[in-house]
């Protein structure tokens, strides 16, 4: 679960002003990395280019000030506009009055946001915003060129290649490669029909920062496992493959032939 101090140590929620209004527990939302990203903005910065599991998307931020700014894409013809949401938090108790007859839950972040998955292989994309019902490009943006076919300029935001995706089964013949991305310097464990469920026994090293890795030799067979995380149990991102174990949780299924 992800915690920000606000005086005091309080859940975090996400909600969403633009396009209807809706409060999503943190506890619900099965992308860690894109949540600790969120909730670690002090403010609007440069697009921000993460890797979720197996998706690469792109964080475009800007000031909440701003009374409403979209995103539109070149591969779409900059036909349909993308509304950035707004990302509140919870308000720390102190910050209540007591005057308040009902006292708001949430306060402005001073961020507006847009999420978008970049298509496997794009290694650049074409945008431009609409801030206020003004077209531009991206005042965060320094990379710009000039559209040939229409005159006017866009954003340019160039896409490293991604990495090559896990596969629990690529390491040594009669062994499972388990594979963990995460903030850096944590710790991440693994656990499976093959330990009887112990948290604790098989710890990820990591390598580089943020990746967390383990061979563990096992027989042919079926398993099912999942990984260790602040407390927290988490499927394989990589692993489409996936049943209930039998407490009822969600668990990743993997088999050496």
């Amino acid at each position: 679960m992800k915690t920000i101090k606000l005086g005091s140590v309080l859940i975090v929620f996400l909600f969403f002003t633009i396009g209807f209004s809706h409060a999503v527990d943190i506890d619900s939302v099965q992308s860690f990395q894109l949540m600790d990203y969120l909730l670690s903005l002090s403010g609007p910065s440069a697009p921000e280019i993460i890797e979720d599991g197996d998706k690469t998307l792109v964080i475009f931020t800007a000031s909440s000030t701003l009374r409403r700014v979209g995103i539109a894409f070149a591969d779409e013809g900059f036909s349909k506009v993308h509304w950035f949401r707004q990302l509140l938090v919870s308000r720390d108790p102190l910050e209540i009055l007591p005057e308040e007859k009902k006292p708001a839950k949430h306060r402005d972040s001073g961020i507006h946001f847009y999420v978008h998955q970049i298509p496997e292989g794009v290694l650049e994309i074409e945008y431009r915003l609409i801030i206020n019902g003004l077209w531009t490009t991206d005042p965060a943006n320094l990379y710009t060129r000039r559209d040939p076919a229409s005159g006017v300029s866009v954003s340019v935001l160039s896409i490293p290649p991604g990495k090559p995706v896990p596969n629990p089964l690529k390491g040594p013949p009669g062994s499972l490669s388990f594979v963990f991305d995460g903030p850096p310097g944590e710790t991440v464990t693994v656990a499976g029909s093959f330990n009887s469920w112990d948290p604790f026994m098989y710890e990820l090293k990591e390598g580089p920062a943020g990746t967390y890795s383990i061979n563990i030799p096992l027989p042919p067979g079926r398993y099912e496992y999942v990984f260790f995380h602040r407390g927290q149990r988490f499927a394989d991102p990589h692993n489409s493959r996936r049943v209930f174990s039998k407490d009822g949780n969600i668990a990743s299924v993997i088999v050496i032939e």
